[in-house]
């Protein structure tokens, strides 16, 4: 019944003046004092009574999270902009782009120039590959040939091995080049993933710390309040 009643009420952000439903606005009181102050500096009339609505809350958090890491790390960079992106819209972005990057279906070259680079780097290339030269030479030295089609100092084998290095390099180099890429969008996500987890963690600690200052000034008062009525009675009794 409290729920329903709460969604028909209604308020105004002292911010952008509209009208919402009590559900998506908060008080500025409770926010942390660091973000009130923030709100409060910039908008004529704010006081700890007054509604913001939850679109404008998300923009001050961005800029309040924006200015500490530009006080802690001086200029921001792209990858701190994505992160303050995701952190003022509120959902796990960081994560799903950090998913569709990995996810990239390679094209035809580059699953060439993997498979390239994966075979010359085994043993089974290495052992064919002394296996084929031996042979040649040994073809070519033992005279199985009357006209060996390649003697000895083996130019045409010098040649053969030559094209093979000069193509098989390249292919290596564009494998390893899309194996750093990757590595770098690997790094990049796990430095976005964190920035977002230390801002939500460093959000949380501000929670904590200003409930647990109201709670600490709830209790002074209530303490008042028992002194208070301790006097009274100590009082009353004396009079009597």
């Amino acid at each position: 019944m409290s729920r329903h009643s709460d969604s028909a009420r209604t308020g105004q952000c002292i911010v952008c003046g509209r009208t919402f439903p009590l559900s998506k606005l908060h008080k500025a009181g409770q926010l942390r004092p660091h973000l009130y102050e923030m709100i409060a500096a910039e908008v004529q009339g704010c006081s700890s009574e007054s509604l913001i609505c939850d679109d404008d809350l998300a923009r001050y958090r961005r800029r309040y999270v924006e200015k500490l890491l530009d006080e802690e790390r001086g200029e921001l960079s792209e990858l701190d902009r994505k992160v303050l992106d995701s952190f003022e819209r509120g959902a796990s972005t960081v994560q799903a782009s950090a998913a569709t990057m990995l996810e990239r279906k390679p094209t035809f070259g580059e699953r060439v120039a993997d498979k390239v680079a994966s075979f010359g780097s085994s043993w089974t290339f290495i052992l064919i590959f002394i296996a084929v030269l031996l042979a040649w030479m040994a073809l070519n030295v033992s005279g199985l040939f009357a006209q060996p089609f390649d003697p000895y100092p083996f130019i045409l084998l010098n040649l053969v091995l030559s094209c093979l290095a000069a193509l098989q390099a390249p292919v290596i180099m564009m494998s390893q080049r899309r194996q750093e890429e990757k590595d770098r969008r690997r790094s990049e996500n796990d430095y976005m993933i964190n920035l977002r987890a230390e801002l939500e963690i460093r959000q949380l600690h501000e929670k904590i710390d200003h409930q647990m200052a109201k709670q600490w000034e709830r209790l002074a008062e209530l303490q008042q309040i028992q002194i208070e009525l301790l006097e009274r009675r100590g009082g009353g009794r004396e009079q009597g």
